[in-house]
């Protein structure tokens, strides 16, 4: 298992999107999909103190979070990454997008790729995300990419487990 930090942190390339670091001079644009502890941020003050906190997990060793780029616009789209349990070979992998980019595939090549990474390069054994019953789309974007609903958790919580893994 290689948990992070990595000597240099991962970029994963495809032919729509890349998945990369994000730079502080990238959170004025994801103020509107910058979250921490289930907390949304409501100014670009607050995003860049969670974005502080988000490199921080990163440098402990206890998550990744990359940046959704548009290649045609070079623009962040969303965020996803995995967070908690990865001493143990278990990813939480979690996600968000901004509004006006739902709908056109990047969640799901993004999660995908990042599904590989999980697997071939951090080596988990495990990959689960949770979600509210209320999301439908994150339910439909897991049950596509080969997630099957395990239990119901606290305040109309779901948990999903990806089942692809040896």
């Amino acid at each position: 298992m290689k948990q992070p930090p990595y000597d240099v942190f991962p970029e994963i390339i495809s032919d729509e999107i890349i998945l990369r670091e994000i730079q502080i001079e990238d959170v004025k644009d994801i103020v509107e999909i910058s979250f921490y502890d289930s907390r949304p941020a409501s100014t670009v003050e607050d995003a860049i103190t969670m974005q502080e906190k988000i490199n921080l997990d990163y440098l402990n060793g206890s998550s990744i979070h990359w940046g959704i780029v548009d290649k045609q616009t070079n623009s962040i789209v969303g965020t996803l990454g995995y967070y908690r349990g990865l001493d143990k070979g278990v990813g939480e992998l979690g996600c968000v997008l901004k509004s006006n980019f739902r709908g056109k595939g990047f969640m799901t090549l993004a999660m995908t790729l990042a599904i590989e990474f999980g697997i071939k390069n951090i080596g988990l054994k495990e990959i689960i995300a949770i979600t509210t019953t209320q999301n439908r789309s994150a339910v439909k974007l897991l049950e596509r990419l080969n997630f099957v609903k395990t239990r119901n958790l606290e305040e109309d919580e779901i948990e999903y487990k990806y089942l692809n893994i040896a």
